[in-house]
């Protein structure tokens, strides 16, 4: 079975190769993203292998279907950039890597906390320009505070005792409560408006999907404490971005840290750095001084590459000796609205 390895880059294609000496799978690299531009690349191939940024609409599985793809491994757990509805309907298998790494990503939350709020990226862009100024840099402590998080599965569980050993108050919303976090006397389970209304920080880890869309929107913020912060290291249209940037200008956020973007396939994973940025509403909170922006590296370990390369081509080998994908790996229409 020949791979189309879509939006290729350096660190996943030096994994992705060393984890297939066990499979010896026929693997095209491209750079380019898929889309139903670029899907034509995918012709001959039967797998294609892509990332959270390509976007797979009905166009572009058309064309896929049409080349002779049968499975779109997708090398993320989230899923929003497919189209299930036309996989299903072109008879493409969709899979995902459900559990890469949790621990990568409430690493990576828990630091973009600290580092907001400590403003240690500010100090060390001071700092290398010899400015031992501590003007401007006074921050909270983090014990004692109520931490908000929006999501406990693995990722939110784990940011959650993190949270807990600094000290902090934890409130949690969850659509399934977790049976060992509730025996903690420091966590609690709460509706969405009440852990918004309370919290200190607030942490997003949930998917994308259509019951959250822009959960976290104009109305969400006016229930927010003032001086709030938000972390959000789940997906960028979790959070109304034009909404965010009129939080901020009342000040009723004090501080955000993105590690993901509404609009981010255009802009993250790309060097820029002599061009103009295009996108207004990512230049604008680029603007603030309160705002920390990573382009959506919170899995970028070599624990989660190595894990994501073995888990799809597992996924892979697994589909080539049975025809399909078994567990929390495969995708199908319902999760759509789960």
């Amino acid at each position: 079975m020949k791979i189309a390895f879509f939006d290729t880059h350096q660190f996943d294609k030096e994994m992705f190769l060393e984890t297939n000496k066990r499979f010896n799978f026929p693997i095209d690299f491209f750079e380019t993203r898929l889309n139903k531009i670029t899907a034509g690349l995918a012709h001959g191939h039967e797998i294609v292998c892509c990332f959270v940024n390509d976007k797979l609409d009905a166009d572009c599985i058309a064309e896929l279907k049409t080349g002779g793809v049968k499975l779109i491994a997708l090398r993320c757990a989230g899923f929003n950039q497919v189209d299930l509805e036309a996989c299903e309907k072109a008879g493409i298998k969709v899979c995902i890597v459900p559990g890469y790494s949790p621990y990568a990503v409430a690493e990576f939350t828990a630091g973009l906390l600290l580092s907001l709020n400590r403003k240690i990226h500010r100090a060390y862009s001071r700092v290398r320009d010899h400015n031992f100024s501590l003007d401007g840099l006074v921050g909270f402590d983090l014990h004692g505070k109520t931490i908000g998080i929006i999501g406990a599965g693995k990722i939110g569980k784990i940011f959650a005792n993190i949270m807990l050993s600094f000290g902090c108050q934890v409130y949690i919303h969850d659509l399934h409560e977790d049976e060992e976090l509730k025996k903690n006397p420091n966590v609690k389970f709460l509706p969405l408006a009440e852990v918004c209304k309370n919290a200190d920080v607030l942490s997003l880890n949930i998917p994308l999907n259509p019951k959250t869309y822009h959960l976290i929107n104009k109305e969400m913020f006016s229930l927010m404490k003032d001086g709030v912060y938000i972390i959000n290291t789940g997906r960028g249209a979790l959070i109304d971005a034009r909404a965010l940037i009129e939080a901020l200008m009342d000040e009723k956020v004090g501080g955000a840290a993105l590690d993901v973007y509404e609009e981010e396939e255009s802009v993250f994973f790309q060097d820029l750095s002599d061009k103009m940025l295009k996108d207004e509403v990512l230049a604008r909170l680029l603007t603030f001084p309160n705002v920390l922006i990573t382009s959506h590296q919170a899995f970028l370990t070599r624990e989660a590459l190595s894990n994501i390369a073995t888990s799809t081509l597992e996924s892979i080998q697994e589909f080539k000796k049975t025809g399909s994908v078994t567990g929390g790996k495969s995708v199908s229409v319902e999760c759509c609205v789960r």
